[in-house]
């Protein structure tokens, strides 16, 4: 089993590196999150500084959601490819374990992911905080390096969701299309809706956001609410490999 598996994600990892589309994907990741997050960090004026309520960690993570949306592109299309082309006959003939299979495709995205997300997380840490002057925060200060790990652990988690919901709906611009406006503005919607948070704080992008507060509020704190966030992608997860399991290539 143990050896089956490594070579599976040896094979899961020729492939992605013979496919510019992903390598793209995943470059889109670094660049929209560190490029509006710089953009953004760019706009705060002297009052916003002196803003009580102003979060110095949160500042430098405004372009996520633009990096989330090339971890949903990543994550659908190292999965919806295989489909496109029907590649995915060849992969389940040479690997016909369907679960050793997914597993290995798992692995990739998700260690792709993380990497790409952890060097996005830095930069746009030590980045953004030039901007802060005196309201700048340095690694060791108090929730720092927790919102730099968690921002790369939100982003490999993203992927994953959408790797898990495009092997149940076999195609990218579907995944795409569900998944990108919920992570974006179904949280509005019900924040808008419940004055309180509600519902709305157990929502993946809000409760996964929650690491990268300095304080958080509500009724999440900052790793249980990644931790919603993976029950999120544990379940889209489930479902792929379940479709995989019993459908047909």
């Amino acid at each position: 089993m143990t050896v089956l598996l490594r070579s599976a994600v040896h094979s899961e990892w020729l492939k992605f590196r013979t496919l510019w589309s992903q390598w793209i994907a995943l470059a889109a990741v670094f660049a929209a999150t560190v490029a509006f997050s710089l953009l953004m960090s760019g706009t705060f004026t002297a009052e916003d500084l002196a803003r009580p309520d102003f979060d110095p960690l949160r500042s430098s993570y405004y372009g996520l959601n633009f990096g989330a949306i090339g971890a949903v592109s990543f994550g659908a299309m190292a999965v919806a490819g295989e489909y496109r082309t029907g590649a995915i006959r060849i992969s389940l003939a040479a690997v016909p374990r369907r679960g050793v299979f997914y597993t290995a495709k798992l692995m990739v995205v998700g260690a792709l992911a993380l990497a790409v997300g952890l060097v996005s997380s830095l930069t746009c840490f030590l980045a953004g905080q030039v901007f802060l002057d005196d309201r700048g925060v340095g690694l060791g200060d108090p929730g720092a390096l927790r919102a730099v790990l968690g921002c790369g652990i939100y982003l490999a988690l993203i992927a994953l969701f959408a790797a898990g919901l495009t092997m149940v709906l076999r195609s990218a611009p579907a995944v795409l299309g569900t998944l990108i406006p919920f992570l974006i503005m179904v949280s509005f919607v019900f924040g808008d809706i419940e004055d309180d948070g509600g519902l709305a704080d157990f929502l993946p992008d809000r409760a996964g956001q929650q690491v990268l507060l300095q304080d958080p509020t509500g009724p999440l704190g900052p790793w249980a609410g990644l931790g919603v966030l993976a029950l999120w992608v544990a379940a889209a997860l489930w479902a792929g490999g379940a479709a995989l399991g019993r459908r047909d290539a």
